[in-house]
This record gives structure tokens, C-alpha cells and sequence, in this order.
């Protein structure tokens, strides 16, 4: 498929800025689709999300790699969130023509704002790491939240990065920065499932993805450096405006569009 050089320098811009964004706080996607998708408006969805998520497997690698060297983490806890989010991002895949879109867009938008007003209101929430045992009541709460996000992320997927971030603050007590660096190997594994599906019903364009990718990689260690310098004050307020932006985007399909 021959693409004009001025979309592919567009998609290139768009792809670098997405993984700077998307390895603070996550939601590559909303710069990445839209961007595939005004470009080349031809593709039918499934390629669209499936050039999208091959351009973003590779940033998140790459965001995951450098956090997972600076930040100190568990490795059974990674473990348990990274097999969890796989296993359940492949159903979520496999069931995503079951659900309509337009069922889950006012429960999630329900949700986000939820979670906006809470991270405002308490200025203290996701400052703190507490550095926790590895006890059996640890590893259940982020099985239990790594299927349900990564079910989401397989079948519908807006917001993915910020609900694990919510829930790895909310319920691991970990900060924002151990957040993210978490949620990065969350995010990871549900996209090797989602390529799972898409690359063998050829759903991916693979010369425009890969391109796409190396800028992703690019904008993703610009991100991480930031994250690593300015630390969780930084990465909160990066967060609250990524979930106004994604409450703003799904207000607009629930009550706008068809």
C-alpha cells in the first residue's frame, strides 16, 4: 500500500508525541488513532487499531525497559499483573463484537470522572510509595485488577493506562511514578494480545506501523526522562489532564454522535 510522504511524516509527528505522553501517564492512543485514522481514512477500523497497537507495543517496550531499570520494583508482582493483563486482554479481544461500544462509553465515562474528582480532591493521593510485603491479599488485588482492566483494554480500551494507574495508586498505595512504571508492563501485555488477534487477520500495515513505532520509542524514552526527573507532583497533574481530556472525548461519542 503506497502512502503519500506528508501523511507519513503527519503520522510520524503525531506517533513521537503519543509516546512521550503515553510513557508518563498512558493514553497514546487517543493521539495515535484519531491520527491513523485522518490520514487514512480508507482503513477499516480493525487495521486502524491494529497499526495503532503495533506502534505502541514498541514505545511501551521501550518505556517498560527504562522504567523497569530505574524504578525499583517486584518482580512477582510484575509477574502477576503482566500474565493477568495478557490472559484477560485476549478474551477481551475475542469478545469485543459481543458488547456494543455504545454500552460501555457512559459507564466509563462515569468512571473517569469519578476518578478525576477523586485524584483533585485528594492532593496527597499518589504522592506516597508505601513499600509493601508481598502478601497473598497483594498479589489477589492486582490479579483481580489486572483481568478486569486488561478485559476492558481488550474489548474497548480508552483509558486503559489511567484506570491501571488509578488502581495500582488506590489499591498497591504505590505513587504515581511506580504507578506508571507498572501500568507500562500492564500496557505492554495487552497489546502482544490485541497484535495477537490483529496480525494474523492482517489487520496490521506494517511498513506504516513500524515507521511509527521508531518515533513512538523516540517520544517514549522523552517521556520516561521526564517522569524519572520531575518525579509524581509531575506525572499527577499530566494524569488529571489526560483523563479531562479523555472525559471531553467520550461526553462528545455519548451525546453528540450516533
Amino acid at each position: 500500500m503506497f502512502v503519500d510522504i506528508e501523511i507519513i511524516l503527519s503520522l510520524i509527528f503525531f506517533a513521537f508525541f503519543a509516546g512521550a505522553i503515553d510513557a508518563a501517564v498512558g493514553g497514546g492512543g487517543l493521539i495515535q488513532i484519531p491520527a491513523i485514522m485522518g490520514a487514512m481514512p480508507q482503513l477499516s477500523p480493525a487495521t486502524v487499531f491494529g497499526t495503532n497497537k503495533l506502534a505502541s507495543i514498541c514505545g511501551t517496550a521501550s518505556a517498560a525497559y527504562s522504567f523497569v531499570r530505574k524504578v525499583k520494583l517486584k518482580w512477582k508482582l510484575l509477574a502477576v499483573i503482566g500474565i493477568c493483563a495478557f490472559i484477560s486482554s485476549f478474551a477481551g479481544a475475542a469478545c469485543v463484537s459481543m458488547i456494543p461500544k455504545e454500552v460501555l462509553r457512559p459507564f466509563v465515562l462515569v468512571m473517569l470522572i469519578v476518578i478525576a474528582i477523586y485524584t483533585f480532591a485528594k492532593k496527597e493521593f499518589g504522592q506516597v510509595h508505601v513499600s509493601q510485603e508481598l502478601s497473598t491479599k497483594v498479589l489477589i488485588l492486582a490479579a483481580v485488577g489486572s483481568l478486569l482492566i486488561g478485559f476492558y483494554d481488550g474489548i474497548f480500551g480508552p483509558g486503559t493506562g489511567s484506570f491501571f494507574i488509578f488502581f495500582f495508586i488506590r489499591f498497591l498505595q504505590t505513587d504515581f511514578l511506580h504507578a506508571s512504571a507498572l501500568s507500562k508492563i500492564a500496557n505492554f501485555m495487552t497489546n502482544f494480545a490485541a497484535l495477537s488477534f490483529f496480525i494474523p487477520t492482517g489487520h496490521v500495515l506494517f511498513g506504516v506501523g513500524l515507521m511509527m513505532a521508531v518515533a513512538n520509542v523516540c517520544g517514549s524514552l522523552v517521556g520516561v526522562k521526564m517522569a524519572l526527573k520531575y518525579g509524581s507532583g509531575f506525572i499527577r497533574i499530566l494524569f488529571l489532564i489526560l483523563v479531562s481530556v479523555l472525559i471531553v472525548r467520550l461526553g462528545y461519542q455519548t451525546f453528540f454522535t450516533a
